[in-house]
C-alpha cells in the first residue's frame, strides 16, 4: 500500500511539468509596450488569404508571448513550406510533434516536408519491442498519458479498497484481479508521460538549416571532410559542450562535428 502512495505522489509533479512545458499557460505581456498585438484570428485569416509572411509574424510573436501548442507550430510549419522553406517548415513541425505526437495531421504534413528534401533518410532496423514502444507512445500527448495514470491508478485504489472491505471471497478474487491490471496499466501509463516528458525537456535533436553542410571528423575547419548533409536534416546531438561546434549523429550511426551556425534545436 505504501507503493501505491508513493506512486500517486510522483504523478503530481509530472502534471505539473507537463502543464508548464506544454505552455498551456499564457505568458503575462506588457500590452503597453507594442503597438498592436496580433491575435490568433488574424493570423489565421492572414494563412487563409495567402499572406504567408504577415501569418508568420503574428504566429512567431503569440508563441513568443503567449505561449506554445501543438497546433501553433503546425500552423507556422504550413506558412513556411508554402513558401518552399522547407528546413523551417520540418523545425515546426518536429515542434509540433513533440508537443503532440498524436495528431495524425502534424505526422502526415511533417511526412511531407521530408520528402521535399535532398536527403532521403531510409527507415532503420529496429526491434519489434522498440517499434511497439515508439507507436504507442504516439497515441497520446504527456498530458493525456499523465491524465490516463491518474484514472488507472485512482480505479486500482478503488478495487484495492473494495478487496480490503468486502467479505465475499468471489468480489475479492475479482477486485484483486483488476486491481493488478489496472495497477500495471498506470504503471506502463506513467512511463509513457515521464518519456515524452523527458523528450521535451531534453531537446537533443536539431533540424539542419543551411542548404548544405560538411561534416568533420574534428570540431575545426581544418577537419577532414566524413561526408556532407542538407537542409531539412535531422540530426540527434551528442556533444554541446563545446562553443561553436557540435557533434552530431545521423540515424544511420555516422557521426561527426559541425557548426552550431548551422542547425536549430527543435
Amino acid at each position: 500500500m505504501k507503493k501505491i502512495i508513493a506512486l500517486l505522489f510522483a504523478l503530481v509533479p509530472v502534471l505539473a511539468m507537463a502543464q508548464e512545458n506544454t505552455g498551456m499557460t499564457s505568458l503575462v505581456t506588457d500590452s503597453t509596450k507594442i503597438d498592436a498585438v496580433p491575435t490568433l484570428a488574424e493570423a489565421d485569416s492572414a494563412y487563409i488569404q495567402g499572406d504567408y509572411l504577415t501569418a508568420i509574424s503574428n504566429y512567431e510573436w503569440i508563441i513568443e508571448n503567449q505561449g506554445v501548442n501543438a497546433t501553433l507550430y503546425m500552423n507556422l510549419g504550413n506558412c513556411w513550406l508554402k513558401r518552399d522553406e522547407v528546413a523551417k517548415a520540418i523545425l515546426n513541425y518536429e515542434r509540433a510533434y513533440l508537443l503532440d505526437p498524436s495528431d495524425p495531421d502534424i505526422r502526415f504534413n511533417l511526412e511531407l516536408a521530408r520528402t521535399k528534401t535532398v536527403d532521403k533518410v531510409s527507415a532503420v532496423n529496429q526491434l519489434f519491442i522498440t517499434v511497439w514502444f515508439k507507436k504507442l507512445l504516439a497515441v497520446l500527448d504527456v498530458n493525456g498519458w499523465a491524465l490516463l495514470t491518474v484514472i488507472l491508478f485512482v480505479l486500482a485504489v478503488i478495487l484495492v479498497g473494495i478487496l480490503l472491505f468486502s467479505k465475499k471471497s468471489g468480489i475479492r478474487k475479482i477486485s484483486f484481479s483488476f486491481s493488478l491490471f489496472f495497477l500495471l496499466l498506470s504503471i506502463l501509463s506513467f512511463i509513457f508521460a515521464t518519456t515524452q516528458m523527458g523528450n521535451l525537456k531534453q531537446r537533443d535533436t536539431a533540424i539542419i538549416m543551411s542548404p548544405s553542410v560538411t561534416v568533420k571528423s574534428t570540431p575545426t575547419s581544418a577537419g577532414t571532410d566524413l561526408f556532407i548533409i542538407h537542409e531539412g536534416r535531422k540530426v540527434k546531438i551528442l556533444d554541446s559542450s563545446m562553443k561553436e561546434w557540435v557533434e552530431i549523429r545521423l540515424e544511420d550511426g555516422n557521426t561527426g562535428w559541425i557548426p552550431v551556425s548551422v542547425m536549430e534545436i527543435i
